[in-house]
C-alpha cells in the first residue's frame, strides 16, 4: 500500500487490511517475521501513521491516538495468534519427523564391507590381466603328487612333514591341504595349451601358531609363465611392472639368490618399498625363479624346447607392509571394523 499521508479512517484501515492479510497468508515462522517487520517494523505504515501524530491538531490528538492505537493492537493480536498457530504446527511436524517407538526392538544391523585381503588378491589379479595373464584357480585339498612330487620335493623335504603340513586321514589317500598355490600352476599345465600365462590367488594352509606375523591358514598369490626363449630378465621385467603398479613408479625389485625346488636358478624376491611409514627400505616379500626342467616334465614339456619363470608372494604380509598392518590377529579375528576402515579400496 502507499504511505499514509494524514491519519484517517480510511488510511488507518487500509494499513491494519494489508497487515491481517498478510499475517493470515504467512505459512511459517520465517515468513511470519518479515511480515512483523513490513507491517509494525519502524518503516511500516504502521510506524508511519504514529509519526504524523505530531500534525495532528490537539484538539484531535486524543481521537486520532485511539484510532492509531486500536489498529496497532489489532495487528499486534493477530500476529501474536498467527506466532501461536505456526509454532504449534511447527512442533507437530518435529515430533512426527522425530517419532522413535521406544517398544521396538533395537536395530542391530549395520553395513559391512569387504574383507582387505580379498580385495588386494583382486587388485594383484587386475595387474597380470591388464598384461594379458589368465587368473586359475585349484582346490584347497590337494592331491599330494600336485602338491610336491609334480613340482620336483624330495620324499624327505621337511615341507612333507606332519609339523609342518595338514594331512588328511587316511594317510594312504595321500591328501593335503595345500601348503601354497603352486599345484594350480601344475593344473595349468596339464590343462592348456602352451604358451602358458596364468596368475594364481588363493588360499594355503601350514602348521604355523597363530601369532602377530603367522597364521595357519593365509593367502598366497603365485604365477608362472611357460613359453619358448623366456629368461630371468622376463621375469625381472614383470616382476618390476608388478611392484610399480602396486607401491607406486618408484618401487623396484632385487633378487637374491636362493634355493626353491620347484625353480632353477631361484631368487629371493625383495621390493624398494618408497612409501613405507618408517621411511623407504628393501623388504623381502616373495620367492622366485626359473621353472625347473623337472617341473616342466612332470607336466609333459620338453625343457630343451620351452622354458618358464615362476615368482610367489604372500597376500597377508603385503597387506601388513603396504598399509601398516601390525598384527596378523587383525586380520583373521572378523572384526568388521578392521574392514571398514578400507572402504573399496587397499
Amino acid at each position: 500500500m502507499s504511505d499514509p499521508t494524514e491519519i484517517s479512517e480510511e488510511a488507518v484501515s487500509a494499513a491494519v487490511t494489508a497487515a491481517l492479510t498478510a499475517i493470515s497468508a504467512a505459512a511459517d515462522s520465517a515468513a511470519l517475521r518479515v511480515v512483523r517487520t513490513e507491517h509494525v517494523g519502524d518503516a511500516s505504515p504502521m510506524a508511519r501513521l504514529g509519526g504524523l501524530m505530531r500534525t495532528v491538531p490537539n484538539d484531535q490528538k486524543a481521537a486520532a491516538g485511539k484510532l492509531v492505537g486500536q489498529a496497532k493492537g489489532r495487528v499486534s493480536q493477530a500476529l501474536a495468534a498467527r506466532e501461536a498457530e505456526i509454532g504449534e504446527a511447527e512442533a507437530r511436524a518435529r515430533l512426527a519427523a522425530e517419532t522413535v517407538d521406544v517398544t521396538a526392538a533395537a536395530s542391530t544391523w549395520r553395513p559391512g564391507a569387504r574383507h582387505p585381503l580379498s580385495l588386494l588378491q583382486e587388485r594383484v589379479a587386475d595387474v597380470f590381466v591388464g598384461m594379458g595373464w589368465e587368473v586359475a584357480e585349484g582346490p584347497e585339498l590337494e592331491g599330494e603328487w600336485f602338491n610336491f612330487d609334480a613340482l620336483n620335493f624330495d620324499e624327505d623335504h621337511p615341507a612333507r612333514a606332519m609339523q609342518d603340513t595338514f594331512f588328511v586321514d587316511p594317510p594312504e589317500a595321500h591328501l593335503v591341504l595345500r601348503t601354497h598355490t603352486s599345484p594350480v600352476q601344475m593344473r595349468a599345465l596339464l590343462s592348456r595349451e602352451l604358451p602358458v600365462y596364468v596368475v594364481s590367488p588363493g588360499r594355503v594352509f601350514r602348521t604355523d601358531e597363530l601369532d602377530a606375523t603367522h597364521t595357519p591358514v593365509f593367502h598366497q598369490i603365485e604365477g608362472i609363465a611357460v613359453d619358448k626363449g623366456l629368461t630371468m630378465a622376463h621375469l625381472r621385467g614383470t616382476l618390476d611392472h608388478f611392484v610399480k603398479a602396486m607401491f607406486g613408479p618408484e618401487a623396484k625389485v632385487r633378487l637374491r639368490p636362493n634355493y626353491f625346488p620347484f625353480t632353477e636358478p631361484s631368487a629371493e624376491l625383495d621390493l624398494w618399498h618408497p612409501t613405507f611409514k618408517d621411511g623407504a627400505r628393501w623388504i623381502e616379500w616373495g620367492g622366485c625363479g626359473m621353472v625347473n626342467a623337472n617341473v616342466l616334465r612332470s607336466a609333459g614339456i620338453d625343457p630343451e624346447v620351452y622354458s618358464g619363470f615362476a615368482f610367489g608372494v604372500g597376500v597377508e604380509r603385503a597387506l601388513m607392509f603396504r598399509n601398516d598392518v601390525k598384527d596378523m590377529h587383525d586380520m583373521v579375528e572378523g572384526d568388521v571394523r578392521f574392514s571398514q576402515q578400507y572402504g573399496m579400496s587397499v
